[in-house]
């Protein structure tokens, strides 16, 4: 999101006075505010009714339940990748699970819990495509992705030049391209490839290639000094593994397409 000088400020103004004791550090007979995507099947999405599913949901859930919230106490506000440092930093949230990779640049801004989850830059193609194996056979193929994507000109950079881009608004308008043959393939991290390929609609009608073109270590994002959430958190994170609820949690939300791995070594906290 794009604004003028002015109206970021306007944002952080309202931001800060519309600020409430949601996010804030009240006990658990309060409300618990946590930061997802809405719009990620399999990872972050608000489904119709209002109600809420995907990993990241489950993980926010099971760490709410081991800081003492029960699941009516949780308020699940929706955040974009350009406003979750912001929305950390004015107590709107108390913390953000929205696939949320650690990097040095924003650990300036925010500390983070995890990782919970490593993702990978993989593609996802049609069932019945058997002709990409590998990222170089994009040459003289189609490549969708989200306009402005790091991931696609990742491809077409450094495996696949002669790859022709097709930029679309919207993962979901790549998933419809995909299926109607005006693309060859998608790609970005594979827990949101998997995410759609595992929605009902879409059951058997795609794959995913099983690549790995970057890493990405998803963190559990906090206001910056708050150490000792960061630790609570953590804690949870273990538990989680330890019991079996993350294995159960990565099964329900990314379905067969996706090719399971151990969880990643917690790095952050004390």
């Amino acid at each position: 999101m794009r604004v003028p000088k002015a109206g970021a400020m306007a944002v952080v103004v309202g931001l800060a006075l519309t600020a409430t004791g949601c996010g804030g550090d009240e006990g658990p007979k309060g409300t618990l505010s946590i930061g997802i995507k809405f719009d990620q099947p399999g990872v972050g999405l608000r489904e119709t009714g209002g109600v809420f599913s995907g990993f990241d949901v489950d993980v926010a859930t099971y760490i709410a339940k081991e800081l003492g919230y029960k699941p009516e106490q949780i308020e699940f506000k929706k955040v974009d990748s350009s406003d979750r440092e912001l929305l950390l930093q004015y107590n709107e949230v108390k913390f953000v699970a929205a696939s949320y990779s650690i990097s040095d640049k924003r650990k300036e801004k925010v500390d983070f819990a995890g990782p919970y989850f490593t993702a990978h830059q993989d593609l996802l193609v049609r069932a019945d495509d058997n002709t990409i194996t590998k990222a170089e056979d994009l040459n003289n193929r189609k490549l969708c992705s989200v306009s402005g994507s790091t991931s696609a000109s990742n491809v077409k950079e450094k495996l696949a030049p002669k790859a022709s881009l097709l930029e679309l608004g919207g993962y979901s308008e790549c998933v419809i391209a995909l299926q109607d043959g005006q693309a060859d393939a998608m790609t970005t991290d594979n827990s949101i490839l998997a995410g759609y390929a595992a929605q009902k609609a879409n059951a058997g009608k795609f794959k995913l290639v099983g690549l790995s073109l970057s890493n990405e270590s998803y963190g559990i994002g906090v206001k910056k000094g708050n150490k000792e959430l960061v630790d609570k958190i953590n804690a949870a994170l273990k538990k989680m593994v330890a019991d079996g609820s993350w294995d159960a949690a990565v099964k329900k939300n990314f379905g067969p397409a996706y090719r399971s791995e151990p969880a990643p070594q917690i790095t952050t906290g004390s």
